[in-house]
């Protein structure tokens, strides 16, 4: 009689799971459709190759970061036949490049698809001519009027930034500080880093310090360690962060050395920028890893941008394969209304499917908060889905990422 009960209760249990399975099955059926740099690396090999024998460059120059910086792609006429891009399509990018200044290091070039018209790599890095268009704000976070001294902007009560460049290996055409990208590039001068310094020595409610620009790793060596003793000779500063796409668009950048100078100081941290499963290349793996190695936490803070990455599966994709080489998934950033910067906007709907999504179909640690910024200068706004149905004096009322409505006491 066991024998007979025993079965439902067995097929019962096999039922649920394989309804766990078929919840993410049309996941299942495309994830190995959404390319990782690492399953293109053929074709992004032979890419740099082409591109190698356009500049006349050793194995060892690529593998250089000051090459890379030094050969960034400014011109259009010096790469449109590398990427496919027709003699009308380059005109129209000369004319934006006349308004909104672009540079590609070449690594970075290397990674665009030249048979795909909507690579996300060339929407990212490539002037296009809808950035000519005049909506939008060149500082809509009002980082001016957060401004306390040089360098500084404070939003929160006990941290701030310092942006000590305007430089970055690759100018994203999302970027939010555009209007910091003059002619040339400039790193601050000392007297003002230090004044920045200065400013956090004097305010002992600052316990977070981020370093960012531009990108922050475009300093020298000598230079990050100076602004690393200095910040750390600060008793109250328990926490010193570095925002740098370098991983992503320069993971030369990434040396033995640079890594060897932040791990004398930590607790340091690093959050860096993916945006694409398609940037996950053999040599960002590399450079994510060496930094993890040593200690470092490193975080993502994805921009959620149309065209890029406002797809469910390919965010889920992306996530799944940072946490696969040790970058936790931070932020979804609900992208800014920078000017010339709408083709990317997407609807607050888009990013809340996405979160929708993740839930329960893929580990917590492959979940970043949804995060839209208050215009003005309003600070970092979090959005979610709405799991809480009732909230009363005696019950709560949930929904689970199923859907399903369960009830707790509220004592």
């Amino acid at each position: 009689m066991g024998h007979f009960t025993a079965k439902p209760a067995f097929q019962a249990r096999t039922d649920r799971f394989d309804k766990l399975k078929d919840s993410i099955a049309d996941y299942l059926q495309c994830k190995d459709k959404i390319l990782t740099g690492l399953d293109d690396e053929e074709r992004i090999g032979a890419q740099k190759r082409k591109i190698m024998d356009r500049l006349g460059a050793t194995e060892e120059q690529w593998n250089d970061y000051r090459w890379q910086l030094a050969n960034r792609f400014t011109d259009i006429d010096d790469f449109a036949d590398l990427i496919g891009v027709s003699p009308e399509a380059a005109a129209k990018i000369k004319e934006v490049g006349t308004t909104y200044r672009y540079a590609i290091s070449p690594y970075y070039l290397s990674l665009i698809d030249p048979e795909d018209p909507a690579c996300p790599i060339r929407r990212q890095a490539v002037p296009s001519p809808e950035e000519l268009d005049p909506d939008g704000d060149l500082d809509p976070m009002d980082e001016a009027g957060w401004t306390p001294v040089d360098l500084v902007t404070r939003r929160y009560p006990d941290r701030l930034i310092i942006k000590v460049t305007n430089v970055c290996g690759m100018y994203c055409r999302f970027c939010q500080r555009r209007r910091l990208i003059g002619e040339t590039d400039t790193h601050a001068p000392w007297d003002q880093i230090k004044q920045a310094i200065e400013y956090v020595r004097e305010h002992e409610e600052i316990r977070d310090v981020l370093i960012t620009g531009g990108d922050a790793f475009m300093l020298s060596d000598s230079m990050i360690e100076r602004l690393l003793i200095s910040l750390r000779e600060i008793d109250h500063v328990e926490i010193i962060r570095f925002g740098t796409r370098t991983p992503v668009t320069l993971p030369q950048r990434i040396t033995e050395n640079l890594v060897n100078i932040l791990k004398k100081y930590h607790p340091v941290y690093v959050n860096t920028h993916f945006n694409s499963t398609r940037e996950i290349t053999r040599e960002s793996k590399e450079a994510c890893e060496r930094l993890a190695n040593a200690g470092i936490p490193l975080g993502n803070q994805m921009v959620l941008l149309n065209g890029v990455n406002n797809d469910p599966h390919i965010v889920r994709k992306l996530n799944q394969s940072l946490l696969k080489i040790r970058v936790k998934p931070y932020y979804i950033f609900h992208p800014k209304t920078i000017k010339g910067t709408s083709h990317f906007w997407v609807r607050i709907e888009d990013g809340m499917e996405i979160m929708e999504s993740l839930r329960g179909r893929t580990s917590g640690m492959a979940i970043p908060a949804y995060i839209v910024n208050g215009p003005g200068g309003l600070g970092k706004t979090p959005i979610l889905p709405n799991y809480l149905m009732y909230l009363g004096t005696e019950k709560a009322v949930f929904r689970n990422w199923e859907g399903k409505l369960f009830e707790i006491e509220n004592k």
